[in-house]
């Protein structure tokens, strides 16, 4: 990182944090393809069990988050997302290492992700241990009527051996 550039740090993320979350939102997902989430949908989200928010902040202003998901030992990603400006300076990979680490620790096995065939992400998620394991055919829409494949991909994590 450049010494000029301000420093983040990733935490845990709270209802408190949801209105700059959203603000997040409304600017990093292109609204021609309607991926971006109300906020009673991440409300709602948040209210189930095994479900968390990480936020990657700037002193006070929150310029990245992620959702995340666990059911038993498998963990789903369900947004990602970092503010235009703050692009380019490795928020989108810490906030997927901070959920890989936060998933070990909740004895989450297996991690799915899926994301439009035309999103910059893939080469996070492929550079992150990420493999494509699926592709659904047209499943996303733009509005301009144009279809694109959402493209699976998995990640099997390695448990530390408890009795070391």
């Amino acid at each position: 990182m450049n010494a000029a550039q301000p420093a983040f740090l990733c935490r845990t993320g709270t209802r408190n944090d949801l209105g700059q979350v959203m603000q997040v939102m409304s600017t990093a997902f292109d609204p021609a393809f309607g991926e971006a989430w109300t906020r009673s949908q991440v409300e709602g989200m948040l209210d189930i069990p095994g479900t968390w928010l990480t936020v990657a902040a700037c002193g006070q202003m929150i310029v990245g988050f992620s959702l995340m998901r666990s059911v038993l030992d498998e963990g789903e990603l369900l947004l990602i997302a970092v503010d235009p400006d703050w692009q380019g300076r490795n928020i989108g990979r810490s906030l997927l290492l901070e959920n890989i680490s936060t998933a070990r620790l909740r004895n989450i096995h297996h991690l799915h992700l899926e994301v439009r065939e035309t999103n910059n992400a893939i080469g996070l998620y492929k550079s992150t241990g990420f493999i494509q394991c699926n592709t659904r055919k047209g499943y996303y829409h733009g509005q301009d009527g144009q279809l694109f494949d959402a493209l699976s991909f998995t990640m099997t994590l390695e448990q530390k051996n408890k009795s070391a």
